[in-house]
């Protein structure tokens, strides 16, 4: 750690990076802290060994475990976007995007021309990201999600066109 970091003036940068399966552990703490019904470290490291899936994760400086992961599965020219989450710590920043805009252009480069994706209606951040990067919504489903206090919440399915008639997002 600089001395500028110590002391507040610069924080460390953030970079986008592959995640194996020694980080299935650490995807499944940082899944906890943000979803209801958590995936646990096994069901991490079956994605991870998956050929149809891609996981990024999202690191601080050289430390060696993620502070977040997007998790997609692609099939053909689709791919849908299957979790997002950040540590609570590293919520807030601004990095989501970051992170988002580098696993959609890996999608792109690997021939995906079509993302889609579902969030919780009631989050805020997410909606307003994934809109950011050029999400539309695409479909409703009320009572989709279970909540910890046992009401449920509807889901937004959204979808991104990666080539065609529409561009990629911008980083």
């Amino acid at each position: 750690m600089s001395l500028f970091e110590r002391f507040g003036f610069a924080r460390s940068a953030v970079r986008v990076g592959a995640v194996g399966v020694q980080h299935a552990s650490r995807l499944a703490e940082i899944h906890a802290s943000a979803f209801a019904r958590p995936w646990s470290a096994d069901e991490f490291a079956s994605f991870l060994l998956d050929p149809s899936v891609r996981v990024d994760g999202l690191f601080t400086g050289r430390e060696p475990q993620p502070i977040g992961f997007v998790l997609s599965r692609k099939t053909l020219d689709e791919a849908e976007i299957l979790s997002v989450a950040l540590a609570r710590a590293a919520r807030g920043r601004g990095d989501a995007r970051l992170l988002m805009a580098d696993h959609l252009q890996a999608l792109a480069h690997a021939g995906v021309l079509v993302v889609h994706l579902e969030v919780e209606e009631g989050n805020a951040p997410a909606l307003a990201l994934y809109r950011r990067l050029g999400f539309i919504q695409s479909g409703h489903r009320p009572g989709y999600y279970a909540r910890p206090d046992g009401t449920r919440a509807s889901a937004i399915s959204m979808t991104l066109r990666l080539g065609g008639e529409t561009s990629a997002p911008a980083s």
